[in-house]
């Protein structure tokens, strides 16, 4: 049994579960037997288990759970790194956590995650247009804009006496391109759409027929990792003590293993689960 199959047991669609497709043969699994597998997968694989739990979204505790285990995991490997050795014992300590959740965030990411947009609150963004238009007579002078004669959208330009002609910006509010109202964008590859692989325009054009290959953008991931530059900026906020030449000359290789970690340790997991429904 593998991980991909635990999920089903946490959100049934029938009172009849299995880990073979028909629900009545011989090997099927129980809830109990499954449960009773994941006790003994957590006590082999811990960490593995709840970066898998968190990552497909069974349990918030589950998130914290595996970000605090790779950060105790990885805080005794990180006296390798001088930048980090040579920190203060707590601010060492936060900068590990902190980077152990940049981490857990890019583990978990896939082509199918969305996260918040950042051109909007609410789906919607302001825009600020340049208006000349004859809104008045020839007498109204900036008097009228204090007295409200004018919508309040309309913002006079400071230091200006308008009598023919007004010009002022106008406010209007329109959906936002970037997610199109949603609030919420895809993380998947802009290339290659989720899918990892791209169409070899010169390789299909000489073979007649459509050649595909591992998407350059994504490496065939089929989504956009977490910039670095990410983790990088939170932990400037801890901490002046790590310019960006040193983080990226030692620390972002360390972070890049903490990331590596957890792929290890789900597949650790993962083979513990296997061993124990055999």
């Amino acid at each position: 049994m593998n991980l991909e199959s635990v999920v089903k047991y946490f959100s049934p669609k029938s009172p009849v579960l299995g880990d073979s497709v028909p629900a009545t043969a011989s090997d099927s699994l129980t809830i109990s037997d499954v449960m009773g597998a994941l006790g003994m997968c957590q006590d082999q694989a811990e960490l593995g288990l709840s970066a898998f739990l968190g990552k497909v979204g069974i349990s918030e505790a589950d998130k914290v759970k595996a970000v605090v285990l790779l950060a105790k995991h990885c805080i005794v490997r990180s006296d390798t790194v001088a930048a980090i050795r040579k920190l203060p014992g707590e601010t060492k300590a936060r900068v590990i956590l902190t980077l152990a959740a940049f981490a857990f965030l890019d583990f978990s990411r896939s082509a199918a995650s969305e996260i918040p947009c950042d051109a909007c609150d609410d789906g919607f963004i302001e825009e600020r247009k340049f208006v000349m238009n004859k809104l008045a007579k020839a007498h109204d002078t900036i008097d009228s804009f204090a007295r409200g004669d004018l919508p309040a959208s309309i913002t006079q330009l400071e230091g200006r006496e308008m009598r023919v002609k007004h010009a002022f910006y106008e406010t209007t509010r329109k959906v936002c391109p970037k997610c199109n109202g949603r609030t919420v964008i895809k993380t998947d590859c802009n290339d290659c759409r989720g899918r990892g692989v791209a169409i070899d325009k010169d390789e299909s054009e000489r073979q007649g027929l459509p050649v595909k290959k591992p998407c350059k953008r994504c490496s065939g991931r089929g989504y956009e990792r977490i910039p670095s530059t990410q983790a990088y900026r939170a932990i400037a906020c801890i901490t002046e003590s790590i310019s960006l030449d040193t983080w990226k000359k030692s620390v972002k290789p360390f972070y890049d293993e903490m990331i590596t970690q957890l792929d290890i340790e789900e597949e650790r997991a993962n083979m513990a689960l296997r061993a124990t429904t055999s």
